[in-house]
């Protein structure tokens, strides 16, 4: 059977990396150079130095030689791996690189900066850039305002088609992913949009008015990313304006930095449900994982004490029927699957904006029946497999009655606690699968003991 891990690491990658290693453990430092600089492109450059730890990512990331080929390799850099080598450069150096930069990727990059070192890059750009820079930076990261890119392309809607080709022609390169001039009226409010397949095949005497869409609905440059990304995926979006309150076209969003939110929400979500850093560097100082990880494993230990708590308080019953020692894991589990299940469904539902107080009800009773049916089904499986395996029909029927509160109740939580972590501003994904454990454990626990207790009394 192979290793599913190797999988995540496309073998050129792969062979390259032990290509350079070995180059570096050779001494052969003009070998490892001509490896990264003429055989890889900046991605696959970005991805061995994710790959390494930070002593050797220094090493490589000196190795780099033009200006232009270690800008794009810092920007396809995680948080935190950037971040490292960020740390060792000085603004004039930081400033250097960044100048290629697209637009939207130098604003990312600066948002992860200190302040002090911000405003010493800021000083080093000419004065249009910063201004530019600074009205971006002045939106939360997380909003439509901090996604966008201010470089548009803008058009009057009483001017011809040929006119719009001959201001276009002036353009030495139109700014990447344009696919729509944005029509704006004298006092720059959005009107419309007007895409270029349709102005390449449009009469030259048409106005921009004729042949422009109006139903195109802005976003608000306080639209949080979340809203912005199911607004792509709706629409089919390859980008979209971003206006102020007065309608004042501000600039756009383009897919590539929603793709870049959707894998950010997706990698929160995985990492979040361990208590860890979706940014997190596989190579971080161990001091620092060391105490993010402390941090849930004490949680979970928390957890753990409250459960053996209830355990505790029935201590002669299992004395009496030790069997019930033996079961306790498989209440316990039944419930965590199935409220693992819905507490995912209603995560993600409220991810897409699917869920929320309209239906919350609809999905609670749907969830709720769904945990009764698979209760009572899996209840007589238990049963019947606990009574032949302890020859105790009493035992059998104990624990059908504990998985079945158990489900129903996993279920419930399951729904409802997303919903009620968010409004007490707390991340589902980060302390759902935490409470939801406890309760499942602890209510799991608790009636099938409870009921043991009182049948074997």
């Amino acid at each position: 059977m192979t290793d599913p891990t190797v999988d995540l690491v496309p073998e050129s990658n792969q062979a390259t990396l032990e290509r350079v290693n070995l180059a570096l453990s050779q001494g052969a430092i003009a070998r490892a150079r001509q490896l990264l600089n003429e055989d890889l492109s900046a991605p696959d450059i970005a991805h061995l130095l994710s790959s390494v730890p930070p002593k050797q990512r220094i090493i490589l990331w000196n190795l780099v030689d033009a200006d232009d080929l270690a800008a794009d390799v810092l920007s396809y850099l995680g948080e935190e791996e950037r971040a490292d080598i960020v740390s060792r450069l000085d603004a004039e150096e930081l400033a250097t690189l960044i100048e290629s930069f697209e637009f939207d990727d130098k604003v990312d990059l600066l948002q992860e900066l200190p302040e002090s070192v911000i405003e010493e890059v800021l000083l080093s750009m000419d004065s249009a850039d910063r201004q530019r820079v600074e009205a971006v930076l002045s939106y939360e990261y997380d909003s439509a305002g901090g996604l966008m890119n201010t470089d548009v392309v803008t058009v009057r809607p009483d001017i011809t088609v040929d006119v719009v080709l001959r201001y276009i022609r002036r353009y030495r390169e139109l700014p990447p992913m344009t696919d729509n001039l944005w029509v704006v009226n004298r006092k720059d409010q959005f009107i419309g949009q007007v895409p270029i397949a349709t102005i390449l095949i449009s009469e030259p005497t048409t106005t921009v008015r004729e042949i422009m869409q109006t139903e195109v609905e802005p976003l608000l440059d306080t639209t949080h990313e979340d809203e912005v990304a199911q607004r792509f995926e709706r629409l089919d979006l390859v980008s979209a304006p971003v206006v102020n309150s007065e309608g004042k076209l501000l600039g756009r969003i383009t897919i590539d930095d929603v793709v870049d939110v959707i894998r950010a929400a997706a990698d929160h979500s995985l990492m979040s449900q361990a208590g860890l850093d979706e940014d997190e560097d596989i190579f971080a100082p161990l001091v620092r994982t060391v105490r993010r990880r402390s941090v849930w494993l004490g949680i979970n230990l928390l957890t753990a004490f409250v459960a053996s708590a209830v355990i505790g308080l029935f201590e002669a019953t299992l004395e009496q029927v030790v069997a019930l020692a033996i079961l306790m894991p498989v209440v316990a589990s039944m419930g965590g699957i199935a409220g693992t299940q819905a507490l995912t469904i209603v995560i993600r539902g409220m991810a897409l904006g699917r869920v929320g107080s309209a239906n919350i009800r609809a999905l609670v009773s749907r969830e709720v029946m769904i945990g009764i049916a698979n209760g009572l089904f899996w209840s007589a499986v238990v049963g019947a497999a606990a009574y032949v395996w302890f020859g105790d029909f009493t035992l059998g029927y104990v624990i059908a009655i504990a998985i079945v509160v158990n489900l129903v109740v996993a279920a419930l939580v399951g729904t409802l606690l997303p919903g009620y972590l968010k409004s007490m501003q707390i991340d589902p994904a980060l302390a759902g699968g935490v409470v939801l454990t406890t309760v499942t454990d602890v209510v799991g626990f608790f009636v099938f003991l409870g009921v043991a207790t009182l049948v074997y009394a």
